[in-house]
């Protein structure tokens, strides 16, 4: 799970949707996650694996983007396709990855070694959506430090899986972005705020 990736998957609080084309018809589908080179959306739609699909969204109030995409895998209904970008279009994925990210509405999630040390670290939003590759970090990988300088929101349940990672897992919280720190240290100045909290999680 040590990311190697040349570009980082980007998934959503909410998934926002897509307009496919596809043999002369249109139809619709939710983005799971994304990166600068392609995309993974769920879909009705018999995509078929090596056919190119024409894809039309925006992220959260972003000028629409117009892509081809390649479709490369299918699962049930979830689908991996490989974008045909110009420079255009990869400015426009660019532009609308980072401002999603800033509004905390996507989340980058990864984990790294440094210096012998595992460190999880997530960029955007810290919320919900984190759960499962949150927990299967601390349980399957082993994780010493939580990396938080990058997070521009942060919602009760992202405050619960740190919690569950300090007192469970023994991982300290790292860098921290002014954001995470104003409500991790809101949380822990309630009384039983941050008790409450654990409670989210089993």
């Amino acid at each position: 799970m040590l990311d190697q990736r040349r570009h980082q998957r980007i998934r959503f609080c909410s998934p926002p949707t897509i307009k496919i084309g596809y043999g002369g018809t249109i139809g619709e589908g939710l983005i799971e996650n994304i990166s600068l080179s392609g995309i993974m959306l769920r879909s009705s739609m018999a995509l078929d694996i090596g056919h190119t699909a024409g894809c039309e969204f925006s992220l959260f109030g972003s000028p629409v983007i117009d892509v081809p995409a390649s479709v490369v895998s299918r699962v049930g209904n979830l689908f991996g396709a490989r974008f045909q970008t110009g420079p255009i279009n990869q400015i426009q994925i660019e532009d609308a990855i980072n401002a999603a990210l800033a509004e905390g509405k996507a989340s980058i999630f990864s984990l790294h070694e440094l210096g012998g040390r595992k460190v999880m670290r997530v960029v955007g939003g810290l919320n919900g959506t984190l759960r499962n590759d949150f927990m299967h970090a601390l349980t399957r990988m082993g994780v010493n430090e939580i990396d938080v300088e990058g997070v521009t929101e942060i919602d009760q349940s992202g405050l619960a899986l740190c919690l569950v990672a300090i007192k469970r897992h023994g991982v300290v919280i790292g860098a921290q972005s002014a954001c995470f720190a104003s409500a991790w240290n809101q949380a822990l100045a309630a009384p039983g705020e941050i008790e409450s909290l654990s409670g989210i999680l089993p």
